[in-house]
């Protein structure tokens, strides 16, 4: 059953309108607020089969005020690739013993970046890794040379966004204590980056609906016009 709080924040919300993205922040900043700093989702409906090769959304975006989340970032790496990731704020970096820590079923972080030369032997964690959606990748720059700049743009607030098995986007925005200017900005650079990553394959519509939500609160619709034309 929705609690008092849930309910009050119903009668906030047009369920069946599609608000303009500062609209939607506005509503979303008028709902009861929770005991706890709340997390504020962006969810994309999308008009794609991701069974297709061709029609697989994945990339990354830069938040402009961060994600309010704190970015536990392993490496693997071996000497001066090493030494900069832990100078530029790696929690965990390391290369052989980061390997067996991570197949007896470690996983006690977020971001897992490496080297070129270390992905030889980290590929072989893909089973362990992949189910998890933390293998290093270098479409979302975590494979990389410059460990060093990649564990700055993750903390700093770099999210990586991919659809899911049923044709759903799921990206942080940032946290219900941030200005609404900021979570609109956060927002705004996360839509235009999943608009940007519409296969050319998709003929039809690509995104169905757009939802701002809070960790506790019913969604917001999003209208999504001004960024992509269907």
């Amino acid at each position: 059953m929705p609690s008092k709080r849930y309910k009050k924040a119903l009668e906030v919300v047009d369920g069946k309108k599609a608000y303009a993205l500062k609209e939607a922040v506005g509503v979303l900043a008028k709902f009861p607020k929770a005991k706890f700093n709340e997390t504020i989702d962006l969810a994309f409906r999308l008009g794609v089969d991701p069974k297709q090769s061709d029609q697989m959304v994945r990339g990354t975006v830069p938040l402009p005020h961060g994600s309010g989340k704190l970015v536990r970032v392993l490496v693997f790496a071996k000497g001066a690739a090493a030494d900069a990731a832990k100078a530029a704020g790696a929690e965990n970096v390391g290369f052989e013993d980061m390997i067996a820590k991570c197949n007896s079923g470690w996983s006690d972080f977020d971001v897992a970046v490496a080297t070129p030369e270390a992905m030889v032997e980290v590929r072989k964690l893909g089973k362990v890794l992949g189910p998890r959606g933390l293998m290093p990748n270098p479409k979302t720059g975590t494979v990389t040379d410059d460990t060093a700049k990649a564990v700055k743009e993750v903390k700093a607030g770099r999210v990586e966004f991919k659809v899911d098995k049923a044709g759903n986007v799921h990206v942080i925005v940032g946290k219900a204590s941030f200005k609404p200017e900021q979570l609109e900005e956060n927002a705004r650079a996360v839509i235009e980056a999943v608009a940007k990553a519409r296969p050319n394959s998709i003929k039809g519509t690509y995104i169905n609906s757009c939802t701002l939500s809070a960790t506790m609160s019913p969604p917001v619709r999003v209208d999504v016009r001004e960024f992509v034309t269907n």
